[in-house]
């Protein structure tokens, strides 16, 4: 896709533009420096894209309502002669939360994990539309789609069988779930820390409607960095009354996504594979093969 900028409004007034190569988004991504100092993400799509990404635009309209340091919208539109659709938003200044929540101490991680639940909480009070389908026809499609791209890839792993069987035995829990907005790749590596220590909140591209609880499908690459970050991400999220129907469905959520991982790292390649093999080992750990649903990394305080 040709990238011309010079039609977003104001833009003659950006003396900075640089390219972020980050994420897994087929979004073009910017860094913009204002003559007046000013911090702002670009992000170009396809004109494909254009009724999508206007969705997701408005939505984050609404986030501005619910005490979340996240990126603001500030303007929406048509670029590079009507081809491509832009979108402007605030720049949160920090450091990327996969890289700095390590340099934090198991408390101060642990602190950083309840706000991220409680901000994933404030999330999940945007209702999705009355008309959306009930969630349990929705994910046991998906359960069985994942399930066959599985069994249809040439890359299998050791303890895949006892994944599937928990699914199985576990499906009925999808009987009547809720649904609401879904940030839908909601995890450290779209999260940032400020210079001051707060969270912000990054990329809403995958944004969804669902059952609040699958967002928790990517608790995998938190709990894998920092434990005391998931564990805090749980806990702030229930205000330390976590359910245990939630761990049940936790467990359920991140063993379908697992089992569809491998087929979809291929086309991205062996690295991505390579990790991919090596979260699923992970798993089969923290739950002893599906023998448990709680995960051997939760902490319930601090």
């Amino acid at each position: 896709m040709e990238i011309n900028m010079h039609d977003i409004p104001n833009s003659d007034k950006w003396n900075v533009v640089e390219p972020i190569n980050k994420g897994w988004s087929d979004d073009k991504k910017y860094y913009i420096r204002t003559l007046n100092q000013q911090e702002l993400l670009l992000k170009i799509s396809d004109k494909s894209q254009y009724e999508q990404k206007k969705k997701e635009f408005n939505y984050l309209k609404v986030l501005m309502n619910k005490n979340i340091l996240a990126t603001r919208p500030i303007d929406f539109g048509l670029c590079s002669g009507g081809k491509a659709s832009y979108s402007l938003l605030s720049w949160i200044h920090g450091e990327d939360a996969e890289s700095a929540i390590l340099k934090l101490n198991k408390e101060e991680q642990y602190r950083l994990g309840i706000k991220a639940g409680e901000f994933l909480n404030r999330i999940h009070e945007i209702q999705a539309p009355k008309e959306q389908e009930s969630w349990e026809k929705r994910y046991h499609r998906k359960i069985d789609s994942k399930i066959l791209s599985y069994k249809n890839c040439k890359i299998q792993f050791n303890g895949a069988d006892q994944m599937m069987a928990y699914i199985e035995r576990n499906r009925f829990l999808l009987r009547d779930r809720p649904q609401s907005f879904q940030h839908g790749d909601y995890h450290v590596g779209n999260m940032v820390i400020t210079p001051t220590g707060e969270l912000g909140i990054i990329d809403f591209n995958r944004m969804d409607y669902g059952d609040p609880w699958e967002e928790f499908n990517r608790i995998t690459f938190s709990a894998s960095i920092s434990p005391e970050f998931a564990s805090g991400y749980i806990n702030g999220y229930f205000y330390n009354k976590v359910p245990d129907l939630f761990f049940r469905l936790m467990a359920l959520y991140i063993a379908t996504n697992q089992i569809a991982s491998i087929p979809w790292a291929i086309p991205f390649g062996k690295e991505d594979v390579n990790k991919m093999l090596e979260q699923a080992k992970n798993i089969l750990q923290w739950y002893n093969n599906f023998d448990t649903y709680i995960p051997n990394w939760y902490i319930n305080s601090m």
